[in-house]
């Protein structure tokens, strides 16, 4: 699963860019958020950090310099680890892991673009600011997708989540 979620995070944004809609959907971690809810949080956590390094590396997107790559690792590391010890330990519902992974999400960017901002001369608050009002858009594609998909998933029969019994 955390193979299919990492080949769809480095997909998804060339999808999103060809037909214009760009960063401001956050496509990659749509993906690397899904992952949370579907996979262990080892494999969650590693397939957050990887992919968009792996992403720069073949793709040039994120890019490495400014370090959006570095900071998009760290973003997708904790909201797919997050979602995937709260998805478990809420005896799994999805809307407490989600919003939280989200916010969360949303925190680790506006204060890792206020480091950077400060480091390339750049105001911090009004970078920080453009990066959560920019990313809305995704927030609200997340917020509908996962549970979606989620959901989805459970109702198929022969794909079992981290969270099913396996007897």
């Amino acid at each position: 699963m955390s193979a299919v979620m990492a080949a769809l995070g480095i997909t998804l944004p060339m999808v999103f860019h060809m037909v214009g809609l760009g960063s401001k959907f956050l496509p990659m971690l749509l993906p690397i958020l899904l992952n949370g809810f579907l996979s262990l949080l080892p494999w969650a956590a590693l397939t957050g950090a990887l992919v968009p390094v792996a992403s720069g590396l073949l793709t040039g997107m994120p890019p490495f310099y400014p370090p959006i790559a570095l900071v998009m690792s760290i973003e997708g590391t904790l909201m797919a680890a997050a979602a995937a010890v709260i998805y478990r330990f809420s005896k799994p519902r999805i809307w407490p892991a989600l919003v939280a992974a989200v916010v969360l999400d949303r925190m680790v960017s506006a204060g890792l673009m206020w480091l950077m901002a400060g480091k390339f001369g750049l105001p911090p608050a009004v970078i920080s600011a453009a990066s959560l009002i920019q990313g809305l858009p995704g927030v609200a594609l997340q917020l509908v997708v996962v549970p979606l998909a989620v959901c989805g998933l459970r109702a198929r029969k022969g794909i079992l989540l981290p969270d099913e019994d396996r007897s």
